[in-house]
């Protein structure tokens, strides 16, 4: 579910609907508009595979999860994320 899997096509994949959704995250937003954003971008990028709205979700509750995206004040916010903490 999170990594494609023999179930899970690469491009249903929660990290590969992740990165997408990171790259379309590039000011502060709100769900709904970064939903169509995503929807748009998929379509024009030749990801045929249906994209339900409760996927899109699970998939930014793994960004936050991993420290990527934050809730607030109503818009979704992009965090930077480093590979190792600071010594």
């Amino acid at each position: 579910m999170i990594q494609p899997t023999k179930g899970i096509s690469a491009d249903r994949a929660l990290l590969t609907i992740g990165a997408q959704v990171v790259r379309q995250l590039d000011r502060p937003t709100t769900v709904s508009s970064l939903w169509h954003s995503l929807r748009g971008w998929r379509e024009s990028n030749g990801y045929g595979s249906n994209l339900p709205y409760w996927w899109f979700v699970l998939a930014l509750d793994t960004l936050n999860t991993m420290g990527l995206v934050d809730y607030e004040n109503g818009l979704l916010v992009r965090r930077s994320a480093d590979a190792a903490p600071p010594r």
